[in-house]
């Protein structure tokens, strides 16, 4: 870019100017140079190579030569020119004379100030022109100037609005970004919210699979309590026995934690129920008199297909502690029960008949163990069942409670039991029992002591999980012997003579008086000619074959009389 102020155009005014920098905005700084240095400056070197009457400002006419200074004294003798041409005057003042007047030196303008500029040279800037004398080749005019990056300098003009525009972009900007954070927690909760019902469906849908609930998915077998449905329900049960230890005689239950269905029950046992013992079949009062805890277990396993996990054994002062220790039981009663300990007739009953009768320790123990004259075992069972469900809705929920009051019993457990393992189950039912998810429920047993198609259906399946499966009835014919010859050694000789003959052997007991004449009885037809074989083993004549009642779960019974003669010993 040129300027009217450029060094090269000393020659054409009577000052001139030398550069001494560029200010900030990249424009040249000149100063005005002494006359001294004026004299010797004002030699153009160019001037022989442009010749006379060169025009340099192309006006159509020559100028004449200025003549040559040879001393540099700074002065020039007028020159007429031939049209009104003015000399160059830096400062816009034309030449009245030869001479130019001097003029005070000029020191560099203030940087920020810029030089005012003619049209003539703003016009010059505008389109890259330069004047003569600058430098450039005097035959094209045109030439490429070096340009240092220090001539350039942007700056940032401030602008009073641009702090308030940059607030409202900010703002516009937040809030655009807010709203674009709110969409996406929303869409992030929507995410979520369909994640959880996905995943709450799918565990329903998988409990009711596994519970074989599941819409047609379930055959009709499982839909009715079938093997299939309910083999698959996890089960913990475990056999109480009740001993009288005054009166005697037992009571058994099953307590049922169904932990797929969260549903608890009591299952009472007759005590006529028949199981396979060692010595054949036996019923179920005897095999807990007989063989014991753990050979009843097993038993009622067989017969019932299930899987007992433990024996608890609990006496008549036992369950008197742990009512005490609940703090009483609140039960309907169905009698009234007379206390043992009266001493005359018609004194009121120790427990009486009513709902919601709140029952002590020894109340609980004596209605437990009350049976009417005449009554069925039944009815004891149920009375028991009361008592029992009854101490589960007082006894703590919490395991390691429930398993101090087991302890405080001090009792001496089956091994297959634990206190902490019995406190766990029990607190278990309790809470069952609380929340109104726990029955009781009688197995039905038939008069012969196998279990009764409804049995099977009902408790066995659905209940207990099992397959009812009552002893072999092709096993070995079961004869009942009761003895009332007077002689108490001929119940174990019968038994021995019957047990070679290949029969199962049952206990009958003894008869309260003796009798002259023995007897074989059976209740079906079918088992008749098995009572003519059992008369002559037992070496009694046919004619005390005859049809008539039967012990419970025997096929034939037999009534030894005196007439009774055991074989001798071989």
């Amino acid at each position: 870019m040129n300027d009217r102020y450029d060094a090269g155009a000393a020659g054409y005014g009577a000052d001139q100017y030398e550069l001494v920098g560029y200010d900030e905005y990249g424009q040249p700084v000149y100063r005005q140079v002494p006359a001294q240095q004026q004299a010797q400056q004002h030699y153009d070197p160019y001037a022989q190579q442009q010749g006379y009457g060169y025009d340099p400002y192309a006006t159509g006419r020559q100028q004449p030569v200025p003549p040559y200074d040879p001393y540099g004294t700074g002065q020039q003798p007028p020159v007429t020119s031939y049209d009104s041409y003015e000399t160059y005057d830096p400062y816009g003042q034309t030449a009245t004379s030869g001479q130019q007047p001097r003029v005070a030196e000029q020191t560099a303008y203030i940087p920020q100030q810029a030089r005012p500029a003619d049209p003539g040279q703003r016009q010059e800037q505008a389109r890259g022109a330069s004047g003569p004398g600058d430098g450039r080749d005097g035959n094209d005019g045109h030439h490429d100037r070096d340009y240092r990056t220090e001539q350039f300098a942007f700056v940032e003009e401030p602008d009073q609005d641009s702090e308030d525009v940059i607030d409202w972009l900010a703002f516009t900007e937040n809030r655009t970004e807010r709203r674009e954070e709110a969409k996406r927690r929303a869409r992030s909760r929507l995410v979520a919210l369909v994640v959880v019902l996905a995943l709450v469906a799918a565990g329903g849908v998988g409990y009711l699979w596994y519970a074989g609930k599941l819409p047609g998915l379930s055959s009709p077998e499982d839909s009715k309590g079938g093997t299939t449905s309910s083999a698959a329900q996890k089960r913990d049960v475990i056999v109480v026995h009740l001993h009288d230890t005054k009166k005697g005689g037992t009571s058994t239950a099953l307590l049922v934690d169904n932990a797929t269905t969260q549903q608890g029950t009591t299952v009472l046992l007759p005590n006529a129920l028949g199981l396979s013992g060692d010595d054949g079949t036996t019923t179920l009062a005897k095999s807990v008199d007989d063989d014991g805890s753990s050979g009843t277990r097993e038993a009622l396993d067989t017969v019932l297909g299930t899987s007992i996990q433990g024996t608890w054994r609990l006496d008549t002062p036992y369950l008197q502690n742990l009512v005490d220790l609940v703090g009483n039981v609140e039960v309907d009663t169905d009698a009234d029960v007379p206390d043992p300990a009266a001493k005359k007739k018609g004194e009121a009953p120790l427990v009486s008949k009513g709902e919601g009768q709140t029952l002590s320790g020894k109340m609980a123990v004596a209605y437990a163990t009350y049976r009417a004259p005449g009554e069925d075992q039944n009815a004891q069972l149920e009375r028991f069942g009361q008592v029992m469900h009854g101490v589960l809705r007082k006894l703590s929920s919490d395991p390691q409670a429930a398993t101090t009051t087991v302890q405080t019993l001090a009792q001496i457990l089956d091994p297959s039991l634990t206190d902490k393992d019995l406190g766990t189950f029990l607190a278990k039912l309790s809470d069952l029992a609380k929340s109104g998810d726990y029955k009781t429920a009688v197995l039905p047993v038939q008069t012969d002591g196998t279990l009764s198609a409804q049995a099977g259906a009902g408790v066995v399946k659905d209940i207990l999980g099992g397959t009812a499966k009552s002893p072999d009835q092709d096993a070995a014919v079961r004869v009942s012997v009761q003895n009332a010859s007077g002689v108490k050694d001929n119940t174990e000789k019968a038994r021995v003579v019957l047990l070679n003959g290949g029969f199962t052997f049952l206990e009958g007991g003894a008869a309260s008086g003796a009798r002259p004449s023995s007897e074989v009885t059976y209740a079906d037809a079918a088992d008749k000619e098995n009572a003519t074989e059992v008369a002559k083993t037992l070496g009694l004549p046919e004619s005390a074959v005859a049809e008539g009642d039967v012990s419970a779960n025997a096929n034939v019974s037999v009534v030894l009389g005196q007439d009774y003669e055991p074989a001798p010993a071989g």
